[in-house]
């Protein structure tokens, strides 16, 4: 922390936010076993480098990435649709209920520095569309399929706000991410 003295003789002391990563993905049972392997290791190297994992808090590759974050000490928020905690998959630290259904979509989007998709249908193109209408740096790991795949090294439109960047693998998504919000 760094330690700042004022005039007014008392101490202010700033702590750093830490970085908060939002994987997005296909729910299950719609995510294959591939997806799921992509989204644990992504919450493994997030836990790794100290970052904190922010998902839709339910199945599929969400859990996978709470999963891989947990198994490597790290800490994770599930931000779930209903209005009960206990949807939430076991390895969340943090449930926020919102009682909102897929609106909570946006408050997964802005709550990250970054998003990195990983498969995905309808939903996962619905937190695509809002982090590029809110200009927020999106990654998408192309071999993993469905949404990530389709949108991979794509504008949405043509205000071509934001490139949905594309990367191979998580090693290579967590590098991109670390570049692109300048850590």
């Amino acid at each position: 922390p760094k330690l700042i003295k004022y005039k007014y003789d008392y101490d202010i002391i700033i702590f750093m936010r830490k970085t908060q990563i939002c994987i997005i993905g296909s729910d299950a049972p719609y995510a294959d076993e591939k997806s799921k392997k992509i989204a644990y290791e992504l919450g493994a190297e997030i836990a790794k480098k100290g970052y904190i994992l922010i998902t839709g808090g339910r199945g599929g590759v969400m859990e996978a990435a709470s999963h891989g974050a947990k198994k490597n000490n790290g800490f994770v928020i599930g931000i779930v649709p209903s209005d009960s905690m206990s949807e939430a998959n076991s390895y969340c630290d943090s449930v926020i209920a919102t009682g909102i259904g897929k609106a909570r979509n946006l408050i997964n989007v802005i709550s990250a520095d970054v998003i990195i998709a990983v498969n995905g249908g309808a939903g996962t193109l619905s937190e695509i569309a809002l982090a590029y209408i809110y200009n927020k740096n999106i990654i998408a790991i192309k071999p993993s399929g469905g949404a990530a795949k389709t949108y991979a090294g794509k504008y949405l439109d043509m205000r071509k706000r934001v490139l949905i960047h594309s990367v191979k693998n998580s090693k290579e998504a967590i590098k991109l991410a670390e570049k692109l919000i300048n850590l």
